[in-house]
């Protein structure tokens, strides 16, 4: 006689009982594996990005930042862009090498600060290479900037936001606008290939971070400083000079900092979050050409209001330091960089 198992509703066999069992159970597991298929296809949509800088968050390099992430979020696409900026991620220059490494997404860099992984990135900050932003606009859309890109993508890395920030120089006794100006003055020059030419100019050299102009000029240390145009104004350089040169039609210091992240992560996005991330970047792209040419022309003001003589660089006088560039430090880049002379010329050719 078969087994029951007796309830308040009657006497039910065993076996149905067990039947019954099992069923609720294969339920129950089912249930369980389609609520983890969800969760796991939600995390491979649904990706955060980090991404790190050095400036504030009212520098315009975080703005630029900061317009790509609000981008990508209006988008709608899973894809979640965090900043950390102020260098609270990554030290300024040690950027580059985790981005390499797939340890940071993105960042937003001076390339020149890799001069010491790709050499070739030197170049990105050496004198007269770039006359103006629309020349740097041309630059950034050039075979010069494909070749860069193509030592880029060998460390894993891709561009999202091409961009230079330009500079100009400030003197405490008088204006520098050409070679001669510099003679035998103690100056102050933002990049090794900066230094090299002043130094063939004449100048004598101190280097030093661009927050140690001021005290530097207050001291007498300083008689010249060449830095960005916004460094200028942040540190109130105005308060301690004579005479300042702005960028304008023509300008010497230009520094390319563009957006970057790593290759590997932004190819293991989906097709809509590629697509809402690039068009983030060419709408960042537009605004950080804007934005740049407005930080010259409102750092010229804030020292002309502050009472500073105002100086302008002629064509003439950019030909003049360019001539001395290629006998400084364009010759100690060619002999430094294999490939030096090739990527030299290509920068030269864009008009």
């Amino acid at each position: 006689m078969g087994k029951y198992f007796n309830n308040l509703s009657g006497i039910i066999p065993v076996g149905i009982l067990w039947e019954e069992f099992m069923k609720s159970k294969l339920m129950t597991a089912a249930a369980a594996i389609a609520c983890a298929i969800a969760t796991s296809s939600l995390a491979v949509n649904a990706t955060e990005l980090r991404l790190s800088h050095q400036w504030s968050n009212k520098d315009v390099r975080h703005k630029v930042a900061q317009l790509v992430a609000d981008e990508v979020a209006a988008a709608n696409v899973d894809l979640e862009i965090k900043i950390f900026g102020s260098k609270s991620l990554f030290k300024p220059r040690e950027q580059y090498k985790p981005l390499s490494r797939g340890q940071l997404d993105m960042t937003i860099f001076p390339l020149s600060y890799a001069g010491g992984q790709q050499p070739a990135y030197n170049l990105t900050l050496m004198p007269g290479l770039v006359k103006n932003h629309d020349h740097a606009a041309r630059m950034s859309n050039s075979p010069f900037m494909v070749a860069l890109e193509a030592k880029m993508a060998d460390d894993d890395v891709m561009v999202l936001v091409h961009g230079y920030l330009a500079g100009g120089f400030v003197g405490k006794d008088k204006c520098i606008t050409k070679p001669s100006d510099v003679k035998g003055l103690q100056t102050r020059a933002a990049g090794k290939a900066f230094e090299q030419m002043l130094a063939g100019a004449g100048a004598s050299i101190a280097s030093m971070a661009s927050s140690e102009i001021y005290s530097a000029m207050q001291t007498g240390v300083l008689n010249a400083a060449n830095t960005s145009s916004s460094s200028f104004v942040s540190y109130r350089i105005f308060e301690q000079v004579k005479c300042y040169t702005p960028a304008g039609d023509v300008a010497l210091w230009f520094m390319y900092q563009p957006l970057l992240m790593n290759k590997s992560v932004f190819e293991a996005l989906n097709t809509a979050q590629q697509d809402a991330l690039l068009a983030a970047s060419a709408k960042a792209e537009a605004y950080y050409l804007a934005e740049a040419k407005k930080q010259d022309a409102a750092s010229e003001k804030v020292f002309r209001d502050a009472g500073v003589e105002i100086a302008t660089m002629s064509a003439e006088d950019f030909e003049a330091w360019r001539v001395i560039a290629k006998e400084t430090s364009y010759k100690k880049f060619v002999e430094q960089v294999p490939d030096g002379q090739e990527l030299l010329d290509m920068a030269l050719a864009v008009e």
